[in-house]
């Protein structure tokens, strides 16, 4: 199965500069913006989708749906697709963060609640198992924690997630195989992702 995972457009919360985990802000009009440039270069590349997915957190899932109303087809929503949950972090700015934990993001020193690689990727793989046997190409509009846990799961150089819709195509069969990233974008960001 060939597995295109891409980040959602901008939320209210990227646009802050606020760690989301796994709250639930809407979209941006840029974000909706984004969203339809990225379906249409989805379309200029040509390569199909048997299966849409996305998280049912409202910003990946109203990307989804925007991207499937210019390339066709229905959106099938999963929880499994989450964010891993920020823990205390969640709704706070990288300098909010730095303020009460020095040095933390740097050295990885993560705060109650925070959920782990092997948590996201344990909620994530027996889905897209799941998902396996009945599709061939599936498009999953996720998150940025949910990338990054998969590829550092899988030993992968860590996909550049520069952008909205930005993110990595991997390959599901015996295994998941990360592949080349991919950047749908259309512009680049003024500030760094959260």
């Amino acid at each position: 199965m060939d597995l295109l995972i891409l980040r959602h457009g901008q939320s209210e919360w990227n646009a802050e500069g606020k760690w989301q985990g796994q709250a639930d802000p809407p979209l941006t009009e840029l974000g909706e913006k984004q969203a339809k440039a990225a379906a249409q270069k989805l379309l200029s590349v040509g390569h199909g989708f048997d299966k849409i997915t996305s998280s049912d957190l409202r910003r990946a899932r109203r990307t989804a749906e925007i991207i499937a109303q210019v390339i066709g087809g229905d959106v099938s929503v999963y929880k499994e697709f989450r964010e891993r949950d920020a823990g205390a972090w969640q709704g706070l700015t990288r300098s909010e963060i730095e303020t009460s934990w020095p040095n933390a993001i740097a050295d990885q020193r993560w705060p109650e609640g925070y959920e782990s690689d092997d948590a996201v990727v344990h909620r994530v793989m027996p889905c897209l198992e799941r998902l396996r046997g009945d599709y061939k190409n599936i498009l999953l509009i996720g998150h940025a924690g949910l990338i990054r846990a998969l590829d550092r799961f899988n030993d992968a150089e860590e996909a550049s997630i520069t952008n909205h819709l930005s993110g990595r195509w991997y390959q599901l069969n015996d295994g998941l195989v990360p592949k080349n990233t991919a950047d749908f974008s259309t512009e680049a960001l003024a500030h760094g992702l959260e």
